[in-house]
Parts: C-alpha cells; sequence; structure tokens
C-alpha cells in the first residue's frame, strides 16, 4: 500500500496499517489516520473503481455498506464499518429486511448498466428481457467456458450445460428483473448487536431475486430465520427450494470451478445431472 498516495488523497498522515484477512483479489489493510478516521484500503488490483461505482449505487438503493471515500483502478478507500461475520436470529432478520427491500428495486431489463465483476471476474450485464436467456448466456455459460477451458470443468459437464440452457425457460419462474448484491457469503456481511452495519464486496446487477436467496442457501450466509423473514415481506413462488434454488446454484459454484477447480466442478456435474441426461 503506498501510504503517501493514502495521505495526499485524503489530507492526513497515516498512523498505523494493519493486514486485514479475506483480500483473495486485492491486498486488504486498515489504516488509521492521523486525524481520527479509519479506512479500509483495498490496493494492487484492477476493477477497484468498479467495486466502488457498485457501492456507491447499493448506497444510493438504501442498503448499508461503506462509504466509498475515494475509487480508482488500482486503489480503493472505504470508511471502516464496525462488527463481524456473525449473526444471530435478530441480525438475520435484519438482513432479510435490507435485502428484500434492495430487491424491490426493479429495472425494465436484466443486466446493469456496464459489466462488473465477482471475485475479481468480469460479470456481463447486456439489458435483456428474457431472464432464462440472460441467466444462461450471461451467468452460466460466461462462467462455464472459461473454466472448461481451464480444465475445470469436465467436457461432460459441459455438454450437459448445453442440454440445459433449451430447458431454462420452463424451469425457472419468472420475476422482475430486482437489484442484488449478488454476492452475499458470510465474510461479506457485518453485523453488530442484532443490526447488520455493512455488506461488502457486492457483484451488482438485476437479476431474479431468487438467484441472491439461492447463493446464500448455498454458502449457508443465513439460515431459518433469515428466509421466514424474508417469505414474510416477499413470499416466494412454490417450488423454489426443491426445484429451481439448485439451479440458481449452478452460477456461483461456475464462479468457484473457475477460480479455484477442485470439487466445485464435480458439484456443477451433479447438479446438472439432476435435470439433464
Amino acid at each position: 500500500m503506498d501510504a503517501a498516495r493514502v495521505a495526499a488523497l485524503t489530507g492526513a498522515a497515516v498512523a498505523r496499517v494493519a493486514p486485514l484477512h479475506g483480500g483473495c483479489i486485492a491486498a486488504v489493510s486498515r489504516v488509521d489516520l492521523a486525524d481520527g478516521r479509519v479506512l479500509v484500503v483495498k490496493a494492487g488490483s484492477a476493477g477497484l473503481d468498479v467495486e466502488g461505482r457498485m457501492l456507491a449505487d447499493l448506497a444510493a438503493a438504501g442498503l448499508p455498506v461503506p462509504p466509498v471515500v475515494h475509487a480508482a483502478p488500482d486503489l480503493l478507500l472505504l470508511a471502516f464499518m464496525p462488527g463481524e461475520s456473525r449473526f444471530d436470529a435478530a441480525a438475520e432478520r435484519h438482513a432479510a429486511e435490507l435485502l428484500a427491500a434492495l430487491h424491490a428495486h426493479t429495472a425494465p431489463t436484466h443486466g446493469y448498466a456496464s459489466a462488473t465483476l465477482i471475485a475479481g471476474l468480469p460479470l456481463p450485464n447486456p439489458p435483456m428481457a428474457d431472464w432464462p436467456r440472460f441467466y444462461g448466456e450471461h451467468r452460466l455459460l460466461a462462467m462455464a467456458d472459461p473454466a472448461a477451458r481451464a480444465g475445470r470443468l469436465s467436457p461432460q459437464a459441459r455438454a450437459r450445460l448445453d442440454r440445459l440452457l433449451p430447458r431454462l425457460p420452463a424451469l425457472l419462474a419468472p420475476g422482475p428483473p430486482a437489484l442484488l448484491h449478488g454476492d452475499v457469503w458470510t465474510t461479506n456481511v457485518l453485523a453488530r448487536g442484532g443490526r447488520i452495519t455493512a455488506f461488502l464486496d457486492p457483484a451488482i446487477s438485476y437479476g431474479h431475486a431468487e438467484v441472491e436467496l439461492a447463493f446464500i442457501m448455498l454458502f449457508n450466509s443465513f439460515g431459518r430465520p433469515f428466509f421466514d423473514a424474508y417469505q414474510a415481506l416477499r413470499p416466494l413462488e412454490p417450488g423454489f427450494f426443491r426445484d429451481r434454488a439448485p439451479l440458481y446454484q449452478l452460477y456461483p459454484l461456475l464462479v468457484h470451478a473457475r477460480l479455484f477447480g477442485g470439487h466445485y466442478g464435480a458439484e456443477v456435474d451433479a447438479i446438472l445431472r439432476r435435470y439433464v441426461a
């Protein structure tokens, strides 16, 4: 981290720097400034300005996120937010209220005004009214093709995905394009005293809200209190948990297969075999 650059941008000397965990894409540090402000600084990675724009858009929609102090492609300065990634039932219910309100923000089409990122990977967001086609082409194939080229998704699984895509219109429920955080797993959420203090590291787009919920299920980010509270605010169409959640979990599993390989490709194939031979 360039302390002189941070000082020039903030108008205050850097008093203390401490590394933070979780910086798989960029180096992440807590920076205490001489004037008493505390920042989180991300440095050394491309696309950090995109993260800054995503956080600003979520803030404008009312979701609690770290205020952006400065955003450049290689440097992101955020206000330090209190809290831990541990959630009691009250915090889970608060998370449900916040995400239900976020999902109430809708758009005419799926996608977004520009491409965004998930875990540093490009996330295409062309405007498209057809949800099954958008999900198939710009979420599943966008992650599956690079994973297959890298040898992290088997040819058999890639072929099954081709057979699944024509079936998506019959398998996925309709719904309005909802504003999504896009990466709600445990360490991307902070809470204190039964309240959510911030959502971190978004992968923003407009899409079906069930994608967000399936992601939360896959990584066990929240449990029963969250889903009970969410459904009280935004009832789910029948069949989500049994039939559609696995289809939506293909996307984050493909992201992980592309990033890490290992067992994630096999998990993708296991889900695909539930729907196609």
